[in-house]
């Protein structure tokens, strides 16, 4: 049986072009935030997104953990950046404490690159489940969790409750957008026609413009803890 559209991105172990595609636009969108000076970074996203190994290869010191819960034992402001991808702030669902630990630990002026799972993901998951009541009252809902194929919780974001995830914490939202506003038909499609045109769909991606749109199956956003000594 063919698997539905939502599992499918749902599954993203999977082998597809659209995903080939994904990996690259997050690494280019990791590689053009990522600080241009060495700097000492916390990353959280876990071992399947290899972005601590990207920022190795950039010249930063790593720290990588994958429990966002063991963020107390480090002390205040001890990190230039903290690297939250790969929906590590829909896997964590108590993600506001979360978020005030990701401030604590940041030193004034550093930043912090997120991503989530978005309400679009989340729908289109709780339709292919038939859970139509918790669907009618999703504009209510100031938590939206979600429960994926495999079994996992996951918990999904509107652009404005992600940016309050943000503010609320204290941080500065720099921007917020889509990881992909391309959807994975139009990827596939192209693909199949020119395997060559990855660079191009990749290059076409990173020149959007960053809007909050509730496009995509991912949020991802830069937000910077405000530094007292330059009056932000």
């Amino acid at each position: 049986m063919r698997p539905s559209p939502a599992s499918h991105i749902a599954a993203s172990d999977s082998l597809t072009a659209y995903w080939t595609f994904y990996w690259a636009v997050a690494t280019a969108q990791l590689s053009r935030w990522l600080p241009s000076r060495p700097a000492r970074l916390l990353d959280l996203g876990g071992p399947r997104w290899r972005s601590a190994l990207h920022a190795a290869t950039a010249g930063h010191d790593i720290v990588d953990l994958s429990d966002g819960t063991a963020l107390s034992c480090f002390t205040d402001g001890c990190f230039d950046a903290v690297l939250a991808d790969d929906r590590a702030l829909s896997k964590h669902l108590a993600t506001e404490q979360l978020m005030d630990e990701i401030a604590r630990v940041l030193r004034p002026g550093g930043r912090v690159f997120g991503s989530a799972d978005s309400l679009v993901l989340g729908m289109a998951i709780l339709a292919e489940q038939h859970h139509w009541p918790e669907l009618s009252t999703l504009a209510g809902d100031d938590v939206f969790l979600v429960p994926w194929p495999d079994g996992a919780i996951t918990r999904c974001f509107g652009p404005e409750q992600f940016r309050e995830l943000f503010t609320d914490a204290g941080l500065e939202v720099e921007w917020i957008r889509p990881r992909t506003v391309l959807s994975p038909s139009t990827v596939e499609a192209a693909l199949a026609e020119d395997p060559d045109a990855l660079p191009r769909l990749v290059e076409l991606e990173l020149n959007v413009p960053a809007r909050d749109e509730s496009l995509g199956i991912h949020l991802v956003a830069s937000g910077r803890k405000p530094d007292a000594a330059r009056g932000r």
